[in-house]
Order: structure tokens, then C-alpha cells, then sequence
């Protein structure tokens, strides 16, 4: 009857699907929201009468006020006489009854009323009110008689404030049409007299006042720009207390404005009406606000530089010159123009010497860092080059000299050097162009006038050590390296803590800008100081002597400076992470963004991504003087010092080493590690843009000049704004490698921290692993076995060549060019004579080390024609002929190409590509480990070693031409500058300019000369004692870098494709020698005799014993001198030097066999395998006499 019926009486649960609730209160949040609405609309209620009661009050006022304005504008028309009249435009003026019938009033009492009825009623919005203003402005002029009688003159200053109000309003009032020219010059005719009798109430109001007359001036509204000149210099020749508001207003609305001295056709006027003291005075407090309220903050960039040109040119006019400022700088003008050109260095840098500029191509279609960039204005640009001219730059440093050590440093004047280096700073900061101008006028000008100390007369150099070596921040780091992080990076909250005042803070900024102006100057100092003056720093004093002579420090005092300076660069390498503020827990963005690679390029599992780019901290309290700039600062002074020390050695043994803060018995795998790091970051996303194979056009030299570039503007902009992203990118990636690289950059940048030996065992270390990584073996023969079964076997044709002896350079040339980095590979060599027949031998790697051994000597060699590649100096060291371009060049002209065609450009490639090729040839050698027997010049081996510019300071560490490095390339040109430099007379007597002549041979007996300009119109411009310093610069860079700069730089791209620059910088110039040519010590017989392995009868036995003849043999070998040693090791080997881990690392192996019985033979080598094929002599006499007659007289090379 039930069907249904489960026997359970329970109601079933009924389930809701619908995703809504029945009951509105179940939910908590709903019953809250209501709740919440509820109370707002109770709320509502409660304010929406009081609101009402506002706004009904608010309307009666304003109905109230418009009544009573409407009553007062018609009382003063029926007292005036007024009667309508349209306000005309500005064109049409000639159609308007100016109304002669407006007459004088007839007393003071009346023009009064007319006066405060006007001002209680007039809007600058109303046409019609404004005519009323005009007539009453026109009658007042003809009533100035009774004005100038006043027996109350204090009744008038309220009306005549709220009149200038009002005048101020009406001609700054934007209007459909503009105001006619007539009522503009009579508002404009008003502000003189105004200014006389409201002079301190105006102040308040002086921001819009300036602001008003400029936007006048700007906008052409009048012609009489004369009467808007006279206003302005109204207002500033005002002597009050409120000077300064006024003042400001002047430097906020005015000065900012561009092109006014255009408009108003000449700015002397102002120029000489405004107050100096007091401008500097505002200045200086305005840039000293809060951020708030600091002028910097709250003007474009492009007012700015206006403000800045417009305050140089009137310092200018207050000292009554027109050009320069001979005198010295108050310390106000050095810190206002300090301030403003820091936070403008950029804008600056870049547009002093722009290009035209051309609207058409700065569209907004292009990328900003592709627009082009805008030249300065004419009249900023002339300013601006007088803060770097000589008689400025040259008196900067009076205040600081004419005061004592002890005063300078431990009160107010200390103060003041401090902001005078900060000056410079920025100075060099901003004009990197003019870098070497200006720090020649800081040299000159701070060497002309001696300090006087202690009555101790001192160059200014030495006065600035003194001052440097006083400060808290050279005792600290050089006693703990440590310090440094907290002196370049100090946290406020810890400063805090500890009871640190910003006053502390402001102390260390100041120690900071004395400390970097030293080193500025130091480093230009030891750029041309010869190592005889640089010497003579512990010697008496001369009053004879050079400036540059006595401005060198005591060693004692350079052996202070650079314990400092190790300590400040080993803390900035090694703490890059802590100093920059990288942290861990900062944003991350994709190592493909921040290398500028594509984002589809993700990096491999577990590799860490650099953290976000910040902008870079400055230190110092200078704007834009980075940590970079301090870190290259340091490293390039650094350097230069050790350089010298690498020459001629004046610090103690192991001076350099910094070897107790590292862990050395691991340092060489975690340098390794931190290789193979480096190599998988840059794998994964690409490392920086290839060079130029050719090297014609190679922008991204950082020593390159842009005004070498052809194309038009807009190209040049288009490829320096490439140039600019491709440094960013590259900046970006090198500052992240700094922090997860140290110790990679310290060997990178300071590489004589380290052992000589144990660089010698990473760079070994560094082949090793490339060697594994491009092959996966070591072992050549794997390789080959590799190679011929692999999927294209033929491709290892291309690694074996048949070379003519009589033309070994030219085959190898031929087949081998087009290997590029292949050549790191090994190569099989197959020698034939001059009728083809192949030499006999298997290649096992001796033939390969005589064909390298081969092509250098036949490369490297003199006599090879008009073209020789290298050229030797007077003491017979090989560096590129300088002029085999031009050589070159001179000849395709002779037989008719011409200039820049393509068989031209061929020409010239062709001989690049054979420095490139020999500069391949060279790290082959390095790469396999074999020695040569080739000494380089030493300015090129250091050029080698500072190639690429890699590392922190890609600037201040890459190459300088300096004169001690011309000593190695011309003994005679350095004797003739160094004369000159010295020299006590009036140089211009030798009749130099700045022009130098290059010689080219042209036939075996005939040679050209040419002449070229060392700068821009060279040839006009006269060697000065001034300038002398200049000129020896610019001559040892023509020399030593611009004239060889293709054949250099195409050799060291050769170089660098089979050794990377990375591996190259651990090494100075002595050092790349001796990884070249090997160690120059003497000869250890008992390391060779432990590493060389015998063969034939002489192979030892069961018993451990050497065969009688071995044993003679190496009685023989410890009775020679050194020399003689060499020569028997240059006989088997090819080479007089030892290896630089000692000889259980000459590849391949000293080896001795025997070469029969005959006591008559003499003994021979096959130098490709250094084997020593020794006859087995029976006496030692007969030995030594055979083996020296050999070694002296050459014995001919054989295969074995």
C-alpha cells in the first residue's frame, strides 16, 4: 500500500544545489554588510541638514558679495564717468577711442576713493573691468603730481598692494584674445612706481610677478620690452629685508625661463642690477632645503641648466668681467654651481658637443634612448665652458692653498676644501671630454702657488696627501680592509644606534671629496711623471726642480698610499655584494631582461637570477659619483703604481700580496668554480656583441673618438644611442658577475694580490677546463679519434695543413685563417720542401710545436720586406709596426685604387686579418703551452694585458698612453719630451704646434713624411707652457695608441678569440713575457735531470741507474755557466728559458738518446719533440767539447 516505505520515519535531508541562501541572516558577512550600509545611511541623514545650512550660507555670501561688487563697480562708474565699451584684440587697437577726455584727478582724496572702490569690485576676468583698470591706471600717470605731494603716504599701501595684485592678475590671466599691446605697457609702466611704495608687501607676491613678466616677454605680447626690463630690475634693485623672498621668486620664475637673453636682445642690464651676495645667498639656501621644497626638485632639468648659465654669467658681471674669473671662487658660488652641474653631469656630458639638433627626427615614434640628443642652447653652452677655462679651473684651489694643514683640516676650512673638491669633481664628472684639461689647470694652477705648511713650502699634491692621510677614513681602512663597507655604504639606523649625528655623516662625505680629488690628480700626475721623478720623492727638495718633480711623494708615503689602496679595492671586489646592497631579498627579475637578452630565454634549473638593477648610490653626498667610478678611481691608481714598482722595484718583497684573506689551499677551485659559473651564465644568454672582424669600424671602443664616425646626424645618434644600450647592458651584467664572481674580479683587476705562481696554475687550470668543455677530453688524439666518427668527418680537414718550409707564415695563413677560435683545436702539420716531397715524421704534437715555433720566428723576424708585421725598438723588443697602414695605403694609392672602395677596404682587411691571424698564433702558443723564443715590448704586453677594459673599471684599468711608456717605443722622442716638459723657459720659443709627422717607407731607400693634427685645429694652436702638458699627452696617445690602434687591436682580437681577456688581465707585462718566452731565472740542472726521460740505450733499467754517458753529460751541464745552460736548452728546445712551473711542464718532455759511437759526431736535436740526440761518449772532455761547438754553431733541425 506504501510502496515507498523504508521503515524509517525520519524526514529525508533536503539538499540545496542552487548555490543561494533561503535565510538572508545565515551568512555572517551578509548580515554585517547590511548592518554596515544601514549605519552609513543613518549617517547620511545626520549631515545632510548641516550641509544644507553650508551651502545655503555659502550662496548668500556669494550672492551677497556679487550684489555689493555690482553696487560698487556702478558707483565708480558714475563717479568716473564710465561708460561701456568692448575690450578690442589685440590687432585691433587703431579702432579704439583711448579717450582723451580722461583727465587728471583733481585731488589726492579722489584719485584715492577711485582707487580702493576699483580694487574692492575688479575681476582680471572681466573685459570690462579690466578697461576701468586701464582708465584709472591712465588718469592716476596724469595725477602723479599730487601722488608725489602726499603728506600721507602710508594710506596708500594697502590700495597700491591690492592694485598690483590685481595688475599682476589681469596680465596673467589666459584669455581667448590677448590683452592689446596699450594696456599691457600701461600695466608694465605701473610696477616701477609700485615697487617704490609697496616695495615689502610686493615680496610676498614675487613669484608671480617674475613669472608674469617672463611669460610677457616670452610671449612677444609687447614690443616694449624695455618696460618689462625696467620692472624687472625695479623689483631687484630694491634694498629690504625682504630682499631674499624676493630673490627667490626671481631665481624660481626667472631665471628658469629659457632664451631670455634672446628676447630681450641683451642681458646686461639685469646682469648689473642684480644683487650677487644676495642671489648666491638664495641659491645656495634653496638647493640646501628638503626635497620638498629644493629648487632641484621642483624645475625641469632644462630650467635648471638656464638657472645655472644665467647665475655663472651674472658672477661674472659682479666681479666687472666678461670672459673669465680670474679671481678665486667664494665657496657660495662653488657650492651652488657644484650642486646644480652634479644633478645636470648627465645632460651635460652629453650635450656640450652634440650635434645640430633636428626636430624632424626627434619624433615621438623613436625610443627615447634613440631620440637624438638636443645640443645646449648657444648661450648655456658659452657659460658653461667658462667653469673649464683656464684662469677658472687654475684659481679653484686658491682658498685651500693659502691656509695651513692644521687649519684646513681640523676646522671650518676643511669645510670649504671639501666643497671646492666636490666642485672639481663634478667639474670632471660632467666634462669627461675636457677630463685631462681640466685636471692639467687644477695640476697647474695648484703647483704655481705652494702651499704654505707649517712654514714648509708644498705642492699642492703633496698638501692634498697630507690632508688625504689625516682623515678618519684612510686610518680605518688601512688598518682593517673591512672598514670599507661601512665608510662607502653606512647605515643610518646603525649610525642611529650607536649615536652617529648626520653631522658624522656629513664629516665622512668630506673626507670622501678631498680623498677623490687626490687620487684625480695623483692619477693625471703619473701619467706623464717619469719614474726618475717619481723616484726622487725621498730626496731634498729643489726650488729648482720641475713641478711635477716636486710634486712626487716620498716612497714611504707611496707605500702608506697603497696599503690604503689595497685595503679600499680588495673590500670593493670582494664585498661588491654588501657595499652595492644586493640582497637576496630583493626583487628578481630574468637574467635574459637584465642581460638584455629575449625573455623566451629562461636560465637553467638552479642557476640564481640577478637581483633587480637599482640606480646606483653615490658617494661622497656628490651626485652621480658612483661606486663605480670610486672602484675604478682606486683600481686605475692602483695599478699605475704597481706598474712602476714592475719596472723598477722600490716596494718590499711581497708588498702586493694580500694572501692572508683568502684561503689559499682551496683558492684555486673556488676561482675555478667561479669560472665555470661565469661561463654558464654568459653561455645561457649570450655574451657581449662579437667584434668587428675587420676592426675599421669598431664602435665599441671606449677610447674611440665620435667624431670619426661617418654617416649622417641622424645616424650618428641612431649608433651612439646603440653604443649607450649595449654599455648599459653590459654594465648591468658585470655588476651582477661582480657580486657572485670576487674573486674572479680580483684577478681580473688586481691580479698581483696572487702568487705569481698560483696564476700560472689557474690560467693552466682555466685551458684545461675550455679544452674539456670543447672537446670533452684533453687528450688530442681522442679528439681526432672523435672527430673521424662523428657525423661530418671531414670537418677535421680543416684543422691539417701542408706547409712549404720557405713559406711557412703564408700557407698557414692560407688554410688556417678561416679556423678562427677552431685553432684551439689540435692541428696536424705535414712539411714539404721546395719540390713537394713531404717531410718524413708523425705529428704526436712535436711537429706542431715546430711549426708555431716556425711561424713566429718567420713572422716575428726582421727583413721581411716593405710590410713587416712587427718592428723591434733599440733594444730589439717586437711591437706592430705602427705605420704598415699607411704603408699600406701609400701603395694601393700608387697603383690607382681609391680611397674606401671595396678593393680598398679588401686591401686593408687583408693586412689586419694577418695581425689578426698572428695574434691567433700567439695564444695557440699559450694555449698548448709551448714557449717561444719572442720578447715584446713592454707598453704592448701591457696593453695586452688591459685589453678589453673588463672588470670594474673598464676605463680607469683598460690602457693609457703615458710618457714612461714611450720610453720603450722611441728613447729619443721621450728625451725630447721630457726636456720639454722640464724645461725653465719660454717653451713657444721652439715654434711647436699641435701637429705631429709620421714617417712611411715607401721603398727600401726612400720614406714619406705626413702630417696629421694631435686635436682639432692643431695646427693652429701654439705650445704654451700652459698647454705643454697637453701636448706631451697627446703625443704619447697619437704614438702609443692612436697611430697602431688597428694593427694592435686586430692582433689582440687574434689573441683573444684562443685566450680570453679575462685570462689575460691576471698577468702584468713581465708576467705575459715570461708566460710567452718562459722564466728568465737561471737554469735548475737537478729539475731538468728529474723531467727528462731517455730513450735507446740510454733508458734505465731494472737498477734505477743512468747509462755513463747520461751521467757525464749532466756533470757537463752543472759545470756551465748560466748562459751556456741556455744555450744547450735553446739548441733541444727552440727556446733559452725555462718553463714557469719548472720543467715537469715542457710539453713534450727533455728528452736524450743516443746517436751511435762515433766519438767524432756531433750531437743533434729534433726540436719539434726536444730530443737531445747525444753520440755515447766515452770521455767528459770530448763531450763538452762536441756539445758546446754544437749549441754555438746552430746544428740543422730533423724530423725523429
Amino acid at each position: 500500500m506504501f510502496p515507498s516505505f523504508t521503515g524509517n520515519a525520519r524526514s529525508r535531508r533536503q539538499v540545496n544545489l542552487s548555490g543561494r541562501t533561503n535565510n538572508p541572516f545565515a551568512s555572517t558577512q551578509n548580515a554585517l554588510a547590511q548592518a554596515q550600509q544601514e549605519r552609513i545611511l543613518r549617517q547620511q541623514e545626520r549631515e545632510r541638514p548641516p550641509a544644507a545650512t553650508r551651502i545655503q550660507k555659502t550662496w548668500r555670501g556669494h550672492k551677497g558679495r556679487k550684489e555689493a561688487r555690482a553696487r560698487w563697480r556702478q558707483e565708480w562708474d558714475h563717479k568716473e564717468g564710465w561708460e561701456f565699451q568692448r575690450l578690442p584684440a589685440g590687432g585691433e587697437e587703431n579702432k579704439w577711442n583711448t579717450s582723451s577726455s580722461w583727465t587728471p584727478y583733481v585731488s589726492e582724496e579722489e584719485c584715492l576713493g577711485s582707487l580702493r572702490l576699483l580694487v574692492q569690485f575688479a575681476s582680471p576676468h572681466n573685459d570690462q573691468d579690466v578697461l576701468r583698470l586701464y582708465q584709472f591706471v591712465s588718469r592716476y600717470f596724469r595725477s602723479m603730481p599730487l601722488q608725489q605731494s602726499s603728506c600721507q603716504p602710508d594710506v596708500w599701501t594697502q590700495p597700491f598692494l591690492r592694485l598690483a595684485r590685481l595688475s599682476i592678475a589681469t596680465l596673467n590671466t589666459k584669455r581667448k584674445n590677448p590683452l592689446p599691446s596699450s594696456i599691457i605697457d600701461a600695466l608694465l609702466a605701473l610696477f616701477p612706481d609700485l615697487t617704490t611704495k609697496v616695495l615689502k608687501q610686493l615680496a610676498s607676491y614675487s613669484a608671480e610677478y617674475f613669472k608674469t613678466l617672463a611669460d610677457l616677454a616670452l610671449g612677444h605680447q609687447t614690443e616694449n620690452l624695455g618696460l618689462i626690463k625696467t620692472a624687472v630690475i625695479g623689483l631687484l634693485q630694491a634694498d629690504t629685508s625682504r630682499a631674499a623672498s624676493i630673490y627667490e621668486g626671481f631665481a624660481h620664475e626667472f631665471l628658469t625661463v629659457p632664451d631670455l637673453p634672446a628676447v630681450f636682445g641683451s642681458f646686461e642690464d639685469i646682469a648689473r642690477a642684480t644683487k650677487y651676495d644676495i642671489l648666491a645667498k638664495t641659491l645656495n639656501q634653496l638647493l640646501s632645503a628638503p626635497s620638498q621644497t629644493n629648487i632641484l626638485h621642483l624645475k625641469s632639468r632644462e630650467g635648471l641648466l638656464w638657472l645655472l648659465s644665467y647665475f655663472v654669467y651674472f658672477r661674472r658681471w659682479a666681479h666687472g668681467q666678461k670672459h673669465n674669473i680670474a679671481d678665486s671662487p667664494d665657496v657660495q658660488y662653488v657650492n651652488i654651481v657644484s650642486r646644480l652641474v652634479s644633478y645636470l653631469a648627465d645632460d651635460i656630458s652629453v650635450r656640450i658637443d652634440a650635434l645640430g639638433y633636428q626636430p624632424e627626427v626627434a619624433s615621438n615614434t623613436l625610443a627615447p634612448a634613440e631620440r637624438p640628443v638636443q645640443p645646449l642652447p648657444a648661450f648655456v653652452r658659452r657659460e658653461l665652458l667658462t667653469l673649464i677655462s683656464q684662469k677658472n679651473v687654475s684659481g679653484l684651489l686658491t682658498d685651500m692653498e693659502g691656509t695651513s694643514i692644521s687649519d684646513s683640516i681640523a676646522t671650518r676650512s676643511h669645510k670649504e676644501a671639501s666643497i671646492l673638491a666636490s666642485y672639481a669633481l663634478t667639474l670632471l664628472r660632467a666634462f669627461p671630454r675636457r677630463g685631462d684639461e681640466i685636471r692639467m689647470w687644477l695640476y697647474r694652477g695648484s703647483a704655481s702657488r705652494l702651499a704654505r705648511t707649517g712654514g714648509v713650502e708644498m705642492p699642492a699634491i703633496k698638501f692634498f696627501y697630507l690632508a688625504t692621510s689625516r682623515t678618519n677614513i684612510f686610518d680605518k681602512i688601512s688598518k682593517d680592509p673591512h672598514a670599507t663597507v661601512g665608510m662607502l655604504r653606512p647605515d643610518k639606523v646603525q649610525d642611529q644606534c650607536n649615536g652617529i649625528s648626520s653631522s658624522s655623516t656629513e664629516s665622512r662625505d668630506q673626507q670622501w671629496r678631498v680623498i677623490l680629488l687626490f687620487l684625480e690628480l695623483y692619477k693625471f700626475v703619473l701619467i706623464f711623471m717619469d719614474d726618475e721623478e717619481f723616484l726622487s720623492g725621498s730626496t731634498e727638495s729643489n726650488r729648482q726642480w720641475s713641478y711635477t718633480r716636486q710634486s712626487a711623494l716620498p716612497l714611504e708615503q707611496v707605500r702608506q698610499l697603497t696599503i690604503f689602496l689595497k685595503n679600499l679595492a680588495f673590500s670593493m671586489h670582494w664585498n661588491a655584494a654588501e657595499i652595492a646592497g644586493i640582497e637576496e631579498t630583493e626583487a628578481k627579475i630574468s637574467l635574459a631582461e637584465y642581460f638584455g637578452g629575449s625573455r623566451a630565454a629562461q636560465p637553467e634549473k638552479g642557476h640564481e637570477e640577478p637581483p633587480e638593477k637599482s640606480v646606483d648610490m653615490s658617494v661622497a653626498g656628490v651626485s652621480g659619483m658612483t661606486l663605480a667610478y670610486v672602484k675604478g678611481m682606486v683600481t686605475g691608481v692602483l695599478r699605475m703604481i704597481y706598474e712602476r714598482d714592475s719596472r723598477r722595484k722600490f716596494m718590499p718583497r711581497d708588498h702586493w700580496l694580500m694572501t692572508k684573506y683568502f684561503e689559499m689551499d682551496r683558492f684555486i677551485a673556488a676561482v675555478v668554480a667561479e669560472e665555470e659559473e661565469k661561463h654558464k651564465i654568459e653561455e645561457s644568454y649570450g655574451a657581449d656583441g662579437e667584434s668587428k672582424v675587420d676592426g675599421l669600424d669598431d664602435d665599441d671602443d671606449d677610447d674611440g673618438d665620435e667624431r670619426y664616425l661617418v654617416g649622417t646626424q641622424h645616424t650618428q645618434q641612431i649608433r651612439n644611442a646603440a653604443r649607450l644600450r649595449r654599455q648599459q647592458q653590459k654594465a648591468s651584467r658585470r655588476k651582477y658577475l661582480e657580486s657572485v664572481t670576487p674573486r674572479l674580479e680580483i684577478l681580473q683587476n688586481m691580479p698581483f694580490f696572487i702568487p705569481f705562481a698560483t696564476r700560472v696554475q689557474i690560467f693552466r687550470q682555466f685551458v684545461l677546463l675550455d679544452q674539456i668543455r670543447r672537446r670533452g677530453t684533453s687528450d688530442p688524439d681522442e679528439w681526432r679519434f672523435a672527430m673521424m666518427n662523428s657525423p661530418t668527418p671531414a670537418a677535421i680537414s680543416r684543422h691539417r695543413a701542408k706547409v712549404r718550409r720557405e713559406h711557412v707564415f703564408e700557407d698557414a695563413f692560407d688554410q688556417f685563417y678561416e679556423l678562427g677560435e677552431g685553432l684551439k683545436e689540435p692541428i696536424q702539420i705535414r712539411f714539404v720542401d721546395k719540390f713537394d716531397t713531404v717531410e718524413e715524421g708523425i705529428d704526436g704534437g712535436g711537429v706542431t710545436k715546430e711549426f708555431l715555433t716556425s711561424i713566429t720566428n718567420e713572422a716575428f723576424g726582421a727583413g721581411n720586406g716593405l710590410e713587416s708585421l712587427f718592428i723591434e725598438n733599440d733594444q730589439h723588443l717586437l711591437y706592430p709596426n705602427p705605420t704598415s697602414v699607411e704603408e699600406r695605403k701609400y701603395a694601393l694609392r700608387q697603383v690607382g685604387f681609391k680611397e674606401g672602395s671595396p678593393d680598398w677596404n679588401e686591401n686593408i682587411r687583408d693586412l689586419l686579418r694577418r695581425y689578426e691571424f698572428l695574434g691567433r698564433i700567439i695564444g695557440k702558443c699559450l694555449y698548448e703551452g709551448i714557449l717561444v723564443d719572442i720578447h715584446f715590448a713592454p707598453f704592448f704586453l701591457l696593453k695586452w694585458a688591459l685589453f678589453g677594459g673588463s672588470g670594474s673599471a673598464p676605463k680607469e684599468s683598460g690602457y693609457r698612453a703615458n710618457l714612461n711608456d714611450l720610453r720603450d717605443l722611441d728613447e729619443g722622442l721621450y728625451q725630447g719630451l721630457l726636456q720639454l716638459k722640464n724645461y725653465t723657459g719660454n717653451v713657444e720659443d721652439f715654434s711647436l704646434n699641435f701637429e705631429v709627422t709620421d714617417t712611411i717607407r715607401i721603398s727600401p731607400t726612400e720614406t714619406k713624411s705626413i702630417t696629421k693634427e694631435l686635436c682639432p685645429n692643431g695646427a693652429s694652436m701654439s705650445v704654451t707652457n700652459e698647454n705643454r702638458l697637453v701636448y706631451i699627452l697627446n703625443m704619447a696617445r697619437h704614438r702609443l695608441q692612436i697611430q697602431p690602434h688597428l694593427q694592435t687591436s686586430a692582433f689582440l682580437r687574434g689573441l683573444s678569440e684562443i685566450i680570453s681577456t679575462s685570462w689575460l688581465t691576471m698577468f702584468n707585462q713581465s708576467e705575459l713575457q715570461t708566460l710567452v718566452g718562459g722564466s728568465s731565472t737561471e737554469i735548475s740542472v737537478s729539475d731538468l735531470r728529474a723531467n727528462t726521460q731517455y730513450g735507446g740505450i740510454y733508458a734505465i733499467g731494472d737498477d734505477g741507474m743512468e747509462h755513463p754517458c747520461v751521467q757525464m753529460f749532466w756533470k757537463v751541464m752543472e759545470g756551465l755557466d748560466d748562459a751556456d745552460r741556455k744555450k744547450v736548452l735553446k739548441f733541444v728546445t727552440s727556446t733559452p728559458r725555462a718553463p714557469l712551473l719548472g720543467f715537469g711542464n715542457l710539453n713534450p718532455r727533455f728528452s736524450i738518446r743516443d746517436s751511435g759511437y762515433d766519438q767524432t759526431r756531433l750531437p743533434s736535436t729534433s726540436t719539434c719533440v726536444n730530443l737531445l740526440k747525444l753520440p755515447v761518449y766515452r770521455d767528459e772532455k770530448v763531450l763538452r767539447e762536441r756539445l758546446l761547438y754544437s749549441v754555438n754553431a746552430g746544428a740543422g733541425f730533423n724530423l725523429s
